[in-house]
């Protein structure tokens, strides 16, 4: 059998519905739209969420909190996850996300402090917990805060 002679199973597929196509169509006169009425008009129809008039949900319900657009969101690291670099490696962003401990940076890397760390590392980040600061120095490595 060749790419050409391929056909669909005996009755899997259909013709399609051509609608609009006048009287002998088969669809003809209303085109399946039915009679009258806001959706058989041009651009009728209704947005997402219209309830006839009706308050919609999204309007009944309270607001409530407060979204700051201006939050950093920042790709969290353990301390943990940092012993798969070698002794004395330079940490940074790139290289984490290179490792495949992080998937994207975001707004920036902080390293929080589980777990212990066994390795002498350079970590760059944007920012750091105490207690992984604490941790890194402990294994004889440095912290800079880019």
């Amino acid at each position: 059998m060749k790419l050409h002679e391929m056909k669909p199973a005996e009755g899997s597929t259909r013709a399609r519905r051509r609608v609009g196509r006048g009287l002998g169509s088969g669809m003809g006169k209303q085109a399946t739209r039915g009679a009258k009425g806001q959706n058989a008009r041009t651009g009728g129809g209704t947005r997402p969420g219209f309830e006839g008039g009706q308050m919609p949900l999204y309007r009944r319900l309270p607001k409530r909190g407060f979204k700051n657009v201006l939050a950093k969101e920042y790709a969290v690291v353990n301390v943990e996850d940092l012993n798969r670099f070698d002794d004395n490696a330079v940490v940074d962003p790139a290289a984490l996300v290179e490792a495949g401990v992080l998937k994207n940076v975001l707004d920036g890397v902080r390293v929080l402090g589980k777990g212990e760390l066994k390795k002498a590392l350079t970590v760059r980040a944007q920012g750091f917990t105490k207690t992984a600061q604490q941790k890194i120095e402990a294994a004889g490595g440095k912290v800079e805060v880019l």
